[in-house]
């Protein structure tokens, strides 16, 4: 209203989504750094202060374009900083079996307010008008700050210092890179997203150009996506129970691609809107998949960034595919293009298809808490490193084979818990003796690793142990790096 014209609305749309994209990083680091319920605190404190100021300034009549474009642009940055934190206390509020419904109901309550929001918004803007509006959505914030401030979180405390943002995401990224669920997770979201895309681009062109659709029409339209996102998570549970993650995600991949392929074929509204139903079933039902996942196969200590680096990949697969399809629409039209995003699905399960997302759900990833503190003579200060750690083994010969099927899901585990580098060597002159060795940044980050041990590592650990010969303890040592004096001139 304020400024009619199509750059003037993609920039306000640029401004709530971009932060969310370039801050998911330095936000799920944030929110595995800090304390979980302070971030959100403050991140809805900053969002209830931009929409009120929206709110007050809209109906003192003083918005500009400018100034709207700002104000939205701070609720974008408080957005971004919000969701890694807000996804990743779920696990601390339910119990870990009924994690995945409350990733669907989370789901489920943002699609029913994606779908009926705009509705109540515009009948609220048509009532009151558009400050009443930013005013109403202002105090939707202190509901939330409210529930906070009266939940009481339980923390383990930790003696060490708190990791800095730039080295946080290095460590969750070498996370992500070594631990297979969450590269099954990644890879199966960037192949869905691409493909499910040209539903969410292309739909509004579909409704209004081919179908002459109003806007109330298309309101329902929307609606029954989510409409059929709130019965997804109601029947999930029970799906859940009766078949594994990966068929569910494989089904409702398949399902949500069957309803691409279908809906340039009718011009029934009612048959649109069945369609739809089922699409946001499909929808709802893959992306809780995923996002439990996450959380049941992630230690709490980088749940954040895990999180992060889930939304990215949601985040810039779908924008990818948006820009993906909106180009093949010009060249071959909206019907093609929404017929090749469903084969475009089926490719990309077919593609995915081996990296599995089940296991996770069974992982023990709390904190074991069983290395014991190195023993050292002259402490080394926080910073000092990098830290080289050996261990000795000795192998039987007839073991090696079973041994080193073992050590390569240890050096996994060695490195998701914050070594840099790992390596196993022989002793040329004794083939049973055997030297594990990984490297890690510093003194302090190497004390980080002995609290991110999970009970999962340390059951590994125990069958790597069952090869060691018993008539030798384990040798562990400490190496600290020295640096050399400065050469004369």
């Amino acid at each position: 209203s304020i400024a009619p014209n199509a750059l003037m609305v993609s920039m306000v749309q640029t401004a709530i989504s971009l932060p969310v994209f370039l801050l998911a990083l330095p936000a799920g680091a944030l929110a595995d750094v800090i304390d979980r319920r302070r971030l959100i605190l403050f991140t809805q404190g900053w969002m209830l202060f931009a929409a009120l100021a929206l709110g007050i300034l809209t109906v003192a009549g003083q918005t500009t374009p400018w100034l709207l474009l700002l104000l939205t642009l701070l609720l974008g940055l408080g957005t971004a900083l919000n969701a890694p934190a807000w996804q990743a206390i779920v696990p601390e509020m339910v119990d870990k079996e009924d994690i995945p419904s409350a990733v669907a109901l989370n789901s489920a309550n943002f699609n029913v307010a994606r779908s009926v929001g705009p509705a109540l918004g515009g009948l609220i803007i048509g009532i009151a008008g558009f400050g009443t509006a930013f005013l109403i959505n202002a105090m939707t914030y202190v509901g939330v700050m409210l529930v906070l401030f009266n939940w009481h979180r339980t923390q383990k405390s930790s003696g060490l210092p708190a990791e800095r943002i730039v080295g946080a995401i290095r460590t969750g990224f070498r996370y992500v890179s070594h631990a297979s669920v969450m590269q099954a997770v990644l890879y199966r979201t960037l192949a869905f997203t691409v493909g499910a895309s040209a539903l969410m681009a292309l739909l509004p062109l579909l409704a209004k150009r081919d179908l002459g659709l109003s806007s109330m029409e298309y309101g329902l339209l929307v609606g029954s996506f989510g409409f059929g996102a709130v019965m997804g998570a109601l029947v999930l549970p029970t799906v859940r129970r009766r078949v594994t993650v990966d068929t569910m995600v494989v089904l409702s991949t398949l399902l949500f691609a069957l309803v691409l392929s279908l809906l340039p074929l009718f011009r029934q509204y009612a048959v649109l809107c069945g369609l739809l139903v089922l699409g946001g079933a499909s929808w709802l039902a893959i992306l809780s998949s995923f996002n439990s996942s996450v959380q049941t196969s992630v230690p709490s200590w980088v749940r954040g960034r895990a999180l992060a680096f889930y939304m990215l990949v949601f985040f810039g697969g779908m924008a990818a595919g948006s820009l993906l399809w909106g180009t093949v629409a010009s060249l071959i039209g909206i019907h093609g293009t929404i017929l090749s995003s469903s084969v475009g699905l089926v490719i990309g399960l077919c593609f995915t298809y081996r990296f599995r997302l089940s296991g996770g759900e069974l992982a023990n990833v709390s904190p074991s808490g069983h290395w014991p503190v190195p023993t050292v003579l002259l402490e080394p200060r926080p910073e000092d490193g990098p830290v080289l750690v050996t261990i000795e083994y000795r192998i039987e010969p007839e073991k090696w084979h079973d041994f080193a099927t073992a050590m390569k899901k240890l050096r996994s585990s060695r490195m998701r818990s914050g070594a840099m580098r790992w390596g196993l060597y022989v002793d040329t002159g004794n083939p049973c003796r055997h030297v594990e060795s990984f490297l890690v940044e510093s003194w302090v980050e190497h004390l980080r690793q002995h609290e991110r041990i999970t009970v999962e590592d340390r059951q590994l650990e125990s069958l790597v142990l069952s090869f060691h010969s018993r008539s030798r303890p384990l040798k562990i040592t400490h190496f600290l790096a020295k640096p050399l004096p400065p050469s004369k001139k």
